[in-house]
């Protein structure tokens, strides 16, 4: 992989929003500095903050000025351009500071002797993102352990594949306590002892929703929150989880119950962020809004499926729920279960997950009408991959990483060789030009529109 260095502060999301048109530009957030006094956090040290809400407000004035003699039309197109040049310069503004920000990491760490080529981002090209607007840096791919880990693979496989990833500087290995019954805790916590990773490299998600068959054993009460937890440790052989999910919503819970429960498992040290997993829009905002209501800690995090058949939940509800509570996003099966590597275009091969007891689900939608229509839309888009240099399932996994508000994309490979090649999906990445990823819409004909309603 090539080395590269990547500017820590890149990824973080500016407070300012962009206005409408004729919209009011709202405050910027305040906050204290080392001195004590108070400080807007959009104003940076070279003063591109405030050339950026200067812009946005000349915008705004000019707006008013023009709407007196141009006619309706003219006036859109004239808003449009005025957009687009507005866009353009606050992008720069933020390169800029983005730049000076680097430069002053860089004099602190010479300071102390330290060198950015010493980090595994340099070292091994892996970019780093924020998870929503937490401070919580989790690698662009990480490594997801369902099927696989305790089922479909060996502990030698096992331990292959997450020495790969950790070499290659994936820092986030996800489970849940319903994985193979508890055993992919039980055979990750085993990998992550017998390797000696400092644990403070490590990025450790499980979910909990499912933890046996009697009834107390699931769902989202204070309960089995407290106590599915703990025995997900115990598994797992770890003092805390990084991020510990509600693996879906219940409905004989109250919100209020999980939210209090999920923050007292964090103020016990058990987790240091909580997240939500198959939640709709309408109930990650019920639970933020009681944590703010009874000063509890709000969600960080959704995971969602994400792949180039499943867009809408990702690219339209999730954007819009980051710039209200800063909700991030990961996202799981980037290539759909398989059916993206190509590898069911002449049925369904033997040891495929599809032909695996449990899982006929798979093999229905592969083999259903739907099925067909991708399996024809694979083959041209084989043909893109072809001509960037890329595999299939590299192209899709680059595909998911070029959206901003992806944090992290769990794979689900099975073999070292394939978690080799959807690791070099982060070279594709700078392939994916405007025209390219245009070119893959006009194949996928599947693109949400962001005027839905969430």
């Amino acid at each position: 992989m090539s080395s590269m260095v990547q500017n820590p502060y890149i990824g973080r999301t500016p407070n300012t929003r962009v206005p409408k048109p004729g919209g009011v530009v709202p405050a910027p957030p305040v906050s204290r500095d080392s001195s004590g006094s108070f400080r807007s956090s959009s104003i940076s040290s070279d003063g591109s903050g405030g050339r950026i809400l200067s812009l946005l407000c000349m915008s705004d004035n000019v707006h008013g000025g023009l709407s007196c003699f141009l006619p309706e039309q003219a006036l859109e197109h004239e808003e449009r351009r005025q957009r687009i040049c507005q866009l353009a310069e606050i992008q720069r503004l933020k390169e800029v500071r983005a730049a000076a920000q680097l430069k002053n990491l860089e004099d602190f760490l010479k300071m102390n002797h330290v060198s950015l080529k010493d980090t595994v981002s340099y070292t091994t090209g892996m970019y780093y993102r924020n998870l929503g607007r937490s401070g919580l840096r989790v690698s662009c791919l990480g490594l997801g352990t369902w099927i696989t880990f305790g089922g479909q693979i060996t502990e030698q496989v096992a331990e292959e594949m997450m020495t790969l990833a950790y070499d290659n500087g994936i820092n986030l290995f996800d489970t849940a306590e319903v994985y193979s019954g508890g055993r992919a805790e039980v055979m990750l916590g085993r990998m992550i002892k017998k390797k000696g990773w400092r644990r403070s490299s490590l990025v450790i998600t499980t979910k909990i929703f499912w933890g046996g068959k009697a009834e107390t054993e699931r769902g989202l009460s204070r309960k089995h929150i407290i106590e599915g937890l703990k025995a997900s440790l115990d598994r797992l052989q770890l003092q805390y989880v990084d991020v510990v999910f509600a693996n879906r919503p219940d409905p004989n819970t109250p919100i209020e119950e999980t939210v209090r429960a999920m923050t007292h498992v964090i103020n016990q040290g058990m987790a240091m962020y909580w997240g939500t997993s198959r939640w709709t829009s309408v109930e990650i905002m019920e639970a933020y809004s009681v944590a703010r209501q009874f000063n509890q800690i709000p969600p960080v995090c959704e995971q969602a499926e994400y792949h180039m058949f499943q867009r809408e939940k990702v690219e339209v509800q999730l954007p819009e729920l980051f710039h209200k509570i800063g909700i991030g996003a990961m996202t799981w099966s980037p290539l759909a279960c398989g059916i993206i590597t190509g590898k069911y275009s002449n049925g369904i091969p033997p040891q495929a997950r599809a032909s695996l007891k449990g899982y006929e689900w798979i093999k229905d939608k592969i083999q259903g009408e739907e099925g067909h229509r991708q399996q024809l839309k694979l083959k041209d888009l084989e043909a893109v991959a072809e001509r960037l240099g890329c595999t299939l399932p590299q192209l899709a996994i680059a595909w998911c990483l070029r959206n901003e508000g992806v944090n992290s994309v769990l794979l689900g490979a099975s073999k070292p060789e394939q978690l080799e090649e959807n690791i070099g999906a982060i070279q594709v990445l700078p392939k994916l030009s405007v025209s390219v990823i245009a070119e893959v819409d006009s194949i996928l004909r599947n693109k949400p529109s962001s005027k839905k309603q969430m």
